[in-house]
């Protein structure tokens, strides 16, 4: 997975389409990621004692990752990541777009 924690990414698809967060957490397995302040929805939690209301609850619930496209900290546009390999051996993230280093 080429997302990783405290990006900037875009949302390209769904309901919050357009709209740009900061990746709080990471899924590797599922493939999802969740970011801050986007694709909240809410659950409605019934009281636990007698008398006691319920409440609603707001969270931020997982996006795939096929749905956001990573912001270059350089150019400040969505792009497409690619892989170089430097000289000692560390693989690092490219820029599609400018071709710098966001690592």
């Amino acid at each position: 997975m080429k997302i990783k924690i405290n990006d900037k990414v875009k949302i390209i698809k769904g309901k919050d389409r357009g709209k740009t967060g900061k990746v709080i957490q990471v899924f590797r397995k599922e493939g999802k990621v969740v970011v801050e302040g986007l694709n909240l929805l809410v659950k409605h939690m019934r009281g636990r004692r007698q008398g006691e209301g319920g409440e609603k609850i707001q969270f931020n619930a997982p996006l795939a990752v096929e749905n956001v496209m990573l912001i270059c900290s350089k150019c400040n546009q969505p792009t497409r990541i690619g892989r170089k390999i430097l000289e000692n051996k560390k693989r690092s993230r490219l820029c599609k777009k400018c071709g710098e280093i966001i690592d």
